[in-house]
């Protein structure tokens, strides 16, 4: 009986590997869902501007229909936050973090305008759901290897 190997004391790795690869791909959808959430429901839909450090005023409500998460499989990883529109890719950035950026002035409707350069104060809304969020993280890993 020394000498006897059974089959039932080895795993099958890749059934392993595949239960990992599922809950990870779980557990960070979820948690990209619940920042999403919670930054969709941090943005305001009022006239009024926001302060600085304070989540931003959707007054269309365009910013808060875009913010989206999608699992990366490649990577392992989620990625959590609002999609480019058009022209307008950088104006997610400018909000989560202060910046100065240049910007053309149009001049009474002509296409051709004077150079300025703005400074836009922080009004972050991703950061702040990511933190809020983090928390959760431990108990949705608990048991999410079956």
């Amino acid at each position: 009986m020394i000498g006897m190997v059974t089959k039932d004391m080895f795993f099958d790795r890749a059934k392993v590997a595949r239960a990992v690869d599922s809950g990870v791909r779980k557990v960070l959808s979820k948690f990209g869902a619940f920042v999403r959430t919670t930054a969709r429901h941090s943005i305001r839909k009022r006239k009024a501007v926001s302060q600085p450090g304070s989540p931003p005023s959707s007054h269309v409500g365009t910013l808060k229909r875009l913010i989206y998460f999608g699992y990366d499989a490649g990577r392992k990883s989620v990625v959590i936050g609002p999609t480019p529109l058009g022209g307008e890719a950088v104006v997610p950035e400018l909000l989560e973090q202060d910046h100065t950026a240049g910007t053309v002035r149009r001049v009474r409707g002509r296409h051709h305008g004077k150079a300025v350069l703005m400074t836009y104060r922080a009004r972050p809304f991703m950061g702040p759901a990511f933190e809020q969020e983090k928390a959760k993280l431990p108990a949705l890993w608990a048991g999410s290897v079956k």
